[in-house]
């Protein structure tokens, strides 16, 4: 199991768009189990919904993304490459709502890699029940992103 020091090593996302508390399991370049425990005090929550704090379903896909991109990544670990990122989004469903208090399970697996890409199927759940799933495709970027003000990375240039 991976502590959040260790899966903010690993992902380039910073707060408030990393989306993983801890990882439940891994099994480097094919499947990935991670935990997203859901607040009320984040900012995603509040005020979605008329006087119903709910979190949003891109945020719920953006964390099954993160966790795809962990299992996707750490096949490539000893090879370098590059960063994970969200490349097209397939038969994706909502089927539930999240709510503060909710702990929720991302899964993701590895059904092909090709070089640079991975297609994954996802789930995400609130216990037993489903709340989302599809199929994703992530792409490996380069590990520095490049500037929008020109050069590589870090505003150089």
């Amino acid at each position: 199991m991976m502590d959040f020091d260790q899966i903010l090593r690993k992902l380039p996302h910073v707060y408030p768009f990393h989306m993983i508390d801890r990882i439940l399991e891994i099994e480097p370049g094919k499947k990935a189990i991670a935990l997203k425990n859901v607040s009320v005090g984040e900012f995603q929550s509040s005020g979605h919904l008329s006087g119903e704090p709910v979190m949003p379903g891109i945020l719920i896909l953006e964390a099954l993304a993160q966790t795809g991109g962990l299992a996707f990544h750490s096949q490539g670990e000893t090879e370098g490459g590059g960063i994970p990122f969200l490349a097209r989004i397939e038969e994706f469903r909502l089927k539930g709502k999240v709510i503060p208090g909710d702990r929720l399970i991302l899964e993701a697996e590895v059904l092909r890699i090709f070089s640079n890409l991975a297609i994954l199927r996802v789930l995400a759940r609130v216990g037993d029940e489903p709340v989302a799933e599809g199929t994703l495709i992530l792409a490996k970027g380069p590990l520095t992103p490049p500037s929008p003000l020109g050069g590589e990375g870090k505003g150089e240039g």
